[in-house]
């Protein structure tokens, strides 16, 4: 379970350091930077994958995702005595994400290309990367560290061992150097990282994928796009647990049961509705019924995940249907560490009804995300490593 988050330079996320349970919910009004707290776990989960490059070059590239304000803010300016202004900057451009886990703990810091070095001008570089044990990246606590190129990770004995020396700039070592013999931690955190799953909004128009009869295969993991929804509702049936299924249809739609048509291999989801003389093919579902069956499929897996993110998952949903939504997040929550962005009155007030969630309501103060109620006694130790 990450026990912290910590997120510095990212958009509206100056210095953001939080607490995390079981349970997590985000909530906030519109603009205080919901969505930007999943960007940068998305981004975290892109280092495992080698694509956090990539990523942030999807969304304008480092000079666009940075924070836009000044480097510190003086209180003289939050209480509105003098005006935000530039200042002189005394620390080196930088964004950086990571996060406290049970075992290993984990950080980036993302900065900018000497000028003249490469063409490659607008390509973020990575300066660091350490990999510790413990809340604090102390020196006896770390393992794994990668300054510029050089990569070197700490033997039995306590001593340093060069793994790489040549680590290009936009090579993550969780993706290039993660080795069972040479980088154990490497590897288990990778996996770790690599097993967490996003989902955010499902298409559900006319032409959505999920709506026509597709070839299925065994799908313990919905994709997350929700084309093989019928064969993940199949596969739950079958492998994982049908009761679930069955009571998550029924807590949603009373009386109503699913099947998965597969004929000659090509598998449909249907609905079976009180009252009605033929089950409902998925193309004549609407939209919220079909978005809440994807939702089923996810929360269900019977391969769950370390960490499970959804984002804004009432999308599209009646505010009747949120309640028993919070109730199938909450069952996922007993297998999956959980963290939920929303600002859905109904669906919210589940969730925190539960006892392992931990609500975090985001306010903006001169442009900066900020967490009500979370004063420095409350903030989680952190420290970032230096370059």
């Amino acid at each position: 379970m990450l026990q912290t988050l910590a997120i510095q330079n990212y958009r509206t996320l100056r210095d953001l350091v939080i607490p995390l349970e079981q349970s997590n919910l985000i909530t906030g009004a519109n603009g205080s930077g919901k969505s930007n707290v999943y960007k940068a776990l998305r981004l975290l989960a892109d280092t495992a994958q080698g694509g956090v490059i990539a990523s942030l070059a999807r969304e304008g590239g480092l000079a666009s995702t940075l924070w836009a304000g000044p480097e510190t803010i003086a209180g003289s300016v939050r209480r509105g005595e003098t005006p935000v202004q530039g200042t002189r900057r005394t620390k080196p451009v930088s964004l950086s994400l990571g996060f406290v886990g049970d075992e290993f703990s984990y950080s980036i810091d993302l900065g900018l290309p000497i000028p003249g070095s490469s063409a490659f001008a607008l390509d973020p570089v990575i300066k660091t990367e350490c990999v510790w044990a413990g809340q604090i990246p102390r020196p006896a606590a770390m393992l794994v560290e990668r300054k510029g190129p050089l990569v070197r990770s700490r033997e039995p004995d306590g001593d340093w061992r060069t793994v790489h020396d040549r680590l290009r700039s936009f090579d993550s070592m969780l993706a290039q150097l993660a080795d069972p013999a040479a980088t154990p931690e490497l590897m288990a955190l990778r996996e770790q990282i690599r097993s967490w799953r996003f989902y955010d909004h499902f298409r559900t128009d006319a032409e959505a994928p999920m709506r026509q009869p597709r070839i299925g295969t065994h799908t313990p993991v919905l994709g997350h796009d929700g084309a093989d929804l019928a064969a993940a509702l199949q596969t739950i049936r079958e492998i994982g647990d049908a009761a679930a299924l069955d009571a998550a249809v029924d807590d949603a739609f009373a009386g109503a049961t699913i099947e998965i048509d597969a004929r000659d291999g090509r598998f449909e989801t249907l609905m079976r509705q009180h009252g009605l003389l033929r089950p409902l093919r998925a193309v004549e579902l609407s939209d919220g019924t079909l978005r809440y069956l994807l939702w089923i499929a996810a929360l269900l897996s019977p391969r769950p995940p370390s960490l499970l993110v959804l984002n804004e998952p009432e999308t599209s949903l009646h505010p009747d249907l949120l309640p028993a939504l919070g109730r199938l997040i909450a069952s996922a929550a007993e297998r999956s560490q959980v963290f939920v962005v929303s600002h859905a009155s109904r669906l919210i007030a589940t969730l925190e009804q539960q006892q392992d969630c931990r609500s975090f309501v985001l306010d903006k103060d001169l442009g900066e995300t900020t967490v009500a109620g979370l004063d420095d006694l409350d903030r989680p130790a952190w420290r970032w490593p230096g370059r």
